[in-house]
């Protein structure tokens, strides 16, 4: 595709959108169409004409016009005046429950990094506790929901109208253990277990006592244990039952980033070269993914890239082994995977913007 694409963001003031901010506006494809900022808008800061982005997030101003962006009140007029065409929703989860339908009807194409419209079953819904969850209008927008995980859902994503961001968990623990699964190879009888760590800014923007400098650091602590909003998106896409799976997430005393350390059986002894051919094989033509084959990946590693890094070590008689996943919370766990997403619905090589 060579035409000009508009693009719209709601939600610049968080932590993902303001990483979602930087990446659109240095695409090489959306170079002279910047994304259109709207959002809610206070009545003194409507006459002047919107809220400048780089009073909100000063890094990112540039040289290039960036600094005469505003972000303006939030209108479907405003969207339609702009022609946009594609939509980003860094909404909370209720916010974009009641907005997706509106988009879809206006005849836009959205990604949503928000958890509104990943989950099929109903019984992993529960967590959301949606209102309208069963409604016609949900039901049938539910059904038109692609997970945003390109690296299992590449050819949905391609025609979609609404595709829902996965969770940043999620993704680390899915892309680990997705390979494995769909190989036959692992012992799902003896369980699964999937220890993550995540850095302050995956709990978002709004201050609590938990995030609070003085809770969180020189700390570590365990949360959500047996009922992390993730969860259903394991067993969704990994195709795993929930006692096959034992999931606990922990807040790290680091801005940001993801290291899952994952603990599976086989069902037969395996070799290394075995367990490696069948990762690389899975992500062949995935260029977000990266599998170590000689190290285990670190958060430092990661940060500040939108890669998912995989790595494994086997042990001595090959029945076991212990995985360990790393990405970035706000890019591949969010903006970034968006971004990845928005490529492949337009036709763009996935990883453009990206790399």
């Amino acid at each position: 595709m060579t035409e000009k694409v508009q693009t719209a963001v709601v939600g610049v003031t968080g932590y993902a959108g303001a990483e979602l901010a930087r990446l659109l506006l240095h695409h090489p494809r959306l170079k002279g169409t910047p994304p259109v900022f709207a959002g809610r808008v206070e009545s003194g800061d409507v006459a002047r004409g919107g809220i400048p982005l780089i009073e909100i997030h000063p890094q990112l101003g540039d040289n290039n016009g960036a600094g005469t962006l505003r972000l303006q009140p939030f209108s479907w007029e405003l969207l339609a005046e702009r022609d946009v065409s594609v939509l980003f929703l860094a909404t909370p989860h209720e916010q974009s429950r009641a907005w997706v339908p509106e988009a879809l009807a206006h005849g836009l194409r959205v990604i949503d990094l928000s958890g509104a419209w990943r989950l099929n079953d109903v019984a992993n819904r529960a967590v959301y506790a949606f209102e309208d969850d069963d409604s016609p209008v949900a039901t049938s927008i539910q059904a038109q929901s692609v997970y945003g995980l390109p690296e299992l859902h590449r050819d949905q994503i391609a025609d979609a109208h609404l595709v829902a961001n996965p969770g940043c968990y999620a993704t680390s623990v899915i892309l680990a253990l997705r390979p494995l699964v769909a190989a036959g190879l692992l012992n799902l009888t003896h369980g699964i277990v999937a220890d993550s760590k995540s850095g302050v800014s995956g709990a978002g923007k709004a201050p609590s006592a938990k995030t609070h400098y003085m809770y969180a650091a020189d700390n570590l602590s365990a949360y959500s244990v047996f009922s992390h909003r993730h969860t259903g998106e394991l067993l969704e896409q990994i195709g795993i039952s929930g006692d096959q799976i034992v999931f606990t997430p922990h807040l790290l005393p680091i801005p940001r980033g993801i290291l899952s350390t994952i603990y599976v059986q086989f069902r037969e002894p395996q070799s290394r070269e075995t367990v490696a051919q069948t990762y690389h094989q899975f992500f062949a033509g995935s260029p977000m993914v990266r599998i170590y084959d000689a190290t285990l990946p670190q958060i430092q590693y990661s940060v500040r890239t939108n890669y998912a890094d995989i790595g494994f070590q086997l042990s001595a008689d090959g029945r076991r082994a212990v995985i360990v996943s790393c990405l970035d919370n706000l890019l591949k766990g969010a903006s970034g995977q968006a971004v990845q997403n928005f490529n492949v619905m337009l036709g763009f090589g996935e990883a453009e913007g990206l790399e």
